[in-house]
């Protein structure tokens, strides 16, 4: 009997450490798991009201049964509690509310309890494999790993990770790419979460960083910083665009990337199913890092708007097709590349839509000052382009003009701002018309023509104004199924920057009082406020 009892403890502890390492989780997990199932299993055995505890020790196996009785004056339950006079023949130092615990008869495990007990352990067991599981997992997003393909699921691929399980969906697999089960797969981590199934690992083919890591793997100068990957831009299965920097000027980027005869890159190639990998230097200069970026296409020509992070590239018309790419993929590449908006023009078309700029500032003047159009034609020559430069600009600018004499100069100047004025005069009736109140003109940077732009927008008090967000004035871009797409603002005319915009807004606020400038210390100011404290103090 003792040799059977003895043999049975063994086992259990046998089986505890099965688990365990089996399902690579602490051994307490298992035996508090155990513990559990017979608690479980005793409830069903002497009432479900009945709080029953059992303890396992983890040396000899063995199973100690106690029932927690409740310390009270008179019993009404007596599966549950206990008089105290009976509780304090056990420990004088009994109180009533006090649990006393009871010993219990070994249990002898029914089929059902049995089951029971099973279900609680294989329950408990997978709860614990799951939190593992997102503890080893959760901190290694941004890796590449290897595993193995268990199954395929309506286009999902599930992998086999050794200690957890992952799973690469339809849309983060590369194109006319197919795995079978038992295939090896290379993958990258992108998120681990917790969802009510359990931990879910998900991979990726398709993320730009995969590309990354493979060139960690096979660069040693990325490995070891010397060549940093700035940014990367995929459209998976077909091409792709890294920009390489190195901090060492004795070493080439590129050609560390590539490799003798292209052994690097053609790695990488292989692995990601024949994928085109344009490798380009990257530069601290915009418009630099954007010519290396659209190619392998020539550009004549770049012009940068900072503000907007928008930039026209000049290429020559044979060059057109090349720079922007079969559907539009090298320019889209080369945009998510940089981070910048490329509008593509031919040469041809910069120089048509030069004429057609010469050709309405030509119109312009002739009709704002009453020229004719031999004269608006030289002032569009010489470099101006509005009728404000001619009102404001040093009156030598256009003296200088040959053919134009002081005299005319002055009455250009004179035509100039008369035109102004009236402008000004419509654009105030405009604002008048629109409700737009004067206070809005006291916020520095705001003129009338503003101001109707804001009347037009239904802005038209300071109030109005305070409670707007930059956004709302400079306008805003959002990136949708990888295109770029531009939301204007109110103030969509006007050559304003962000800080600019930003500054009407605080001003807004400042002078209805919503906020309030902290005041500059002024030195020495706290030794006086302390000098004066002291004299108080003293007195």
């Amino acid at each position: 009997m003792n040799a059977a009892v003895s043999a049975n403890r063994l086992e259990l502890l046998q089986i505890a450490d099965a688990v365990a390492r089996e399902k690579s989780i602490d051994r307490e997990i298992v035996i508090d798991a155990m513990q559990d199932a017979i608690q479980k299993a005793a409830r069903s055995r002497y009432g479900n009201e009945t709080e029953v505890r059992a303890e396992i020790d983890g040396k000899t196996g063995e199973i100690r049964l106690n029932r927690l009785l409740t310390v009270v004056e008179e019993i009404d339950n007596p599966a549950i509690e206990i008089l105290l006079e009976d509780a304090q023949l056990r420990n004088p130092a009994a109180r009533v509310g006090d649990f006393i615990a009871d010993p219990l008869p070994p249990l002898d495990f029914g089929r059902i309890a049995a089951q029971s007990a099973k279900q609680v352990i294989v329950q408990k067991v997978r709860e614990a494999e799951r939190d593992r599981q997102f503890e080893e997992y959760k901190d290694r997003v941004g890796e590449v790993i290897n595993g193995i393909v268990k199954r395929v699921e309506y286009g999902n691929v599930i992998v086999d990770l050794g200690r957890g399980e992952g799973i690469i969906r339809r849309d983060e697999m590369i194109p006319r790419e197919a795995y079978r089960p038992g295939d090896r797969i290379r993958a990258y981590i992108y998120d681990v979460r917790r969802e009510p199934r359990g931990p879910q690992i998900f991979l990726s083919r398709t993320h730009p960083q995969f590309m990354a890591k493979l060139f960690g793997q096979e660069v040693p100068e990325i490995y070891d910083s010397i060549i940093e990957i700035k940014s990367v831009a995929r459209d998976a299965g077909s091409r792709a665009k890294i920009a390489v920097l190195s901090n060492d000027s004795s070493i080439d980027p590129v050609g560390a990337c590539v490799g003798m005869r292209g052994s690097r890159v053609q790695a990488v190639v292989q692995e990601l199913q024949g994928e085109k990998i344009d490798i380009i230097p990257w530069s601290p200069d915009a418009a630099s890092f954007i010519v290396n970026a659209l190619a392998p296409a020539e550009v004549a020509k770049v012009v940068l708007d900072e503000d907007a992070e928008r930039i026209e590239v000049v290429v020559p018309d044979e060059q057109l097709s090349l720079a922007i790419g079969r559907r539009g993929q090298n320019v889209r590449l080369a945009s998510q590349l940089t981070g910048w908006d490329i509008d593509i023009l031919t040469e041809e078309e910069e120089s048509q839509r030069r004429q057609a700029e010469f050709v309405e500032r030509t119109e312009l003047f002739v009709e704002a000052i009453d020229v004719d159009e031999v004269v608006a034609q030289l002032l569009v020559s010489e470099g101006f382009t509005s009728v404000e430069e001619l009102a404001y600009v040093d009156i030598d600018e256009i003296t200088s003009i040959e053919g134009f004499d002081e005299d005319t100069a002055v009455e250009i100047q004179t035509r100039a701002n008369e035109y102004l004025e009236r402008i000004e005069g419509e654009r105030d009736a405009r604002r008048r018309e629109l409700g737009v109140e004067d206070g809005l003109r006291e916020i520095p940077g705001i003129d009338t023509a503003m101001m109707v732009a804001f009347g037009e927008d239904g802005i038209k008090t300071v109030e109005d104004l305070a409670g707007c967000a930059t956004d709302d004035l400079v306008g805003w871009t959002e990136r949708k199924d990888g295109e770029v797409v531009r939301f204007d603002g109110t103030l969509k005319n006007f050559d304003l920057s962000r800080e600019e915009a930003e500054q009407m807004i605080m001003s807004a606020r400042l002078s209805l009082g919503w906020i309030e400038l902290e005041p500059e210390p002024v030195e020495g100011e706290e030794g006086e406020v302390d000098a004066e404290s002291a004299d108080a103090a003293g007195a």
